[in-house]
C-alpha cells in the first residue's frame, strides 16, 4: 500500500494489503477493508466505509457532501460493502440527518458514470447501469437492476428482484420481480429470466405471475386486488412481500400493464 503519489490521511484506516494506486486522495475517517484495490484518481472523502475485496475504478468520488441544500455538516457515513465494484466516474453521497449514511450493499456493480445521492440504499448484488442517477432517499432491493441513463426520483422504491428498462423515467415504486418500461413507466411483465438464474423454481415463477396478473390485467383497483390475492391464493414469502411492499408505498406503484 506504500504508494508515494496519492495521499492518504494519516488517520485513515486501511487494511494492510489495500492496494492505492497514483494521484489518489484518501481523507481522515475513512476505512477500507482488506483485499480493496483503489484505482487512480479516486477521491474517497470523510465518512466512507468500504468493506473488502471491493474494487473503485479512476475518477470515482466516494462520500462527497449531499448535494441538499438542508444538509449543515452533520456528521454521516457512506457504507460500502464487500466485493462490489465501482466504475469510472462513480458519485456516491454520504447520508443526511434522515438516515445519517447511505449505503450500498455486498456484491454490487455500479457502472459507469452513475450517481447515488445522499441517504440511499442499495440492496445486495444489485446492477446500476452506465449514467444512472438515484435522487436521495431511493431505496433499491436487491439483485436489482436498473438500466443505463435512468433517472429515479427522490423516495422512490425499487422492489428485489425487479428490472427497470433503460432510459427510464421512475416517479412511481416498482414492485417486487417486476420489469418496468415505457413512458409513464408502466408494468410489462415478471422478471422471469432474472428469477430462473436465480434458481427460482417453475411453480414459483408462475405464482409471481398469477399475483401480478390480479394485480395488473384483471382490471381491478389496487385494493380490489389486494383483497383477491389474500383471499384466493395461499400465504408464501413472495406473495407476502409483494402485498407488504403495496400496502408500505409512499408514492404509488407503477401503473398498470398497456399493450403496444
Amino acid at each position: 500500500m506504500n504508494q508515494p503519489l496519492a495521499y492518504i490521511h494519516p488517520q485513515a484506516k486501511i487494511a494492510r494489503n489495500v492496494v492505492v494506486e497514483p494521484f489518489t486522495t484518501i481523507n481522515n475517517d475513512v476505512e477500507i477493508g482488506s483485499g480493496t484495490w483503489i484505482g487512480s484518481n479516486v477521491t474517497i472523502m470523510e465518512g466512507a466505509r468500504i468493506g473488502k475485496n471491493c474494487r473503485i475504478f479512476p475518477g470515482a468520488v466516494i462520500s462527497a457532501i449531499p448535494q441538499d441544500l438542508k444538509f449543515e455538516g452533520e456528521d454521516s457515513l457512506t457504507v460500502i460493502g464487500d466485493n462490489t465494484t465501482i466504475r469510472e466516474c462513480v458519485t456516491i453521497n454520504r447520508g443526511t440527518n434522515d438516515r445519517g449514511k447511505t449505503v450500498v450493499g455486498d456484491n454490487c456493480l455500479i457502472m459507469a458514470a452513475a450517481h447515488i445521492a445522499h441517504d440511499c440504499v442499495v440492496g445486495n448484488n444489485s446492477i446500476i447501469v452506465n449514467g444512472v442517477l438515484l435522487g436521495g432517499h431511493v431505496v433499491v432491493g436487491e439483485y436489482a437492476v436498473l438500466g443505463g441513463l435512468s433517472a429515479i426520483h427522490q423516495f422512490i422504491q425499487i422492489g428485489d428482484h425487479a428490472m427497470v428498462s433503460g432510459g427510464s423515467l421512475v416517479r412511481k415504486d416498482v414492485p417486487p420481480y417486476t420489469k418496468a418500461a415505457k413512458e409513464p413507466l408502466s408494468y410489462v411483465g415478471i422478471n422471469s429470466v432474472g428469477l430462473r438464474r436465480r434458481g427460482f423454481p417453475s411453480s414459483k415463477i408462475k405464482e409471481i405471475q398469477d399475483i401480478y396478473r390480479i394485480l395488473y390485467q384483471k382490471n381491478y383497483n389496487t385494493t380490489q386486488a389486494i383483497e383477491i390475492i389474500e383471499a384466493e391464493m395461499e400465504a408464501t414469502p413472495e406473495r407476502d412481500e409483494i402485498m407488504l411492499f403495496i400496502r408500505n408505498s409512499q408514492r404509488g406503484i407503477m401503473k398498470g400493464y398497456t399493450a403496444g
